[in-house]
């Protein structure tokens, strides 16, 4: 079955780094978009990032364009998010998210900012 794994959450200041991976199976990763979105405490999940089979399209959310980074490597099966300048309103639960047919949806990654 289709299992989506993300780490690499955690507490970081204002201004710092992260980078969330998300570790795909069951599925055939290569031929699949694949997805991060997150959703902040009273909030509704949004899209933050996407990319396409084969990493040459990406797609951002305004408010992380510049900032933040999508790509994939096909041949470890993983996704990555590579998260700079991280302000609080980043703060969020993050998701990956693979796309066949319907959505499949990872367990979620905390990330919180704050000094």
């Amino acid at each position: 079955q289709v299992q989506l794994v993300e780490s690499g959450g955690g507490l970081v200041q204002p201004g710092g780094s992260l980078r969330l991976s998300c570790a795909a199976s069951g599925f055939t990763f290569s031929t699949t978009l694949m997805s991060w979105y997150r959703q902040a405490p009273g909030k509704e999940r949004e899209l933050v990032a996407a990319i396409t089979k084969v990493g040459d399209i990406t797609n951002y959310a305004d408010s992380v364009k510049g900032r933040f980074t999508i790509s994939r490597d096909n041949a470890k099966n993983t996704v990555y998010l590579q998260m700079n300048s991280l302000k609080p309103e980043d703060t969020a639960v993050y998701y990956c998210v693979a796309r066949r047919g319907r959505d499949y949806w990872g367990q979620g990654t905390q990330v919180t900012v704050s000094s």
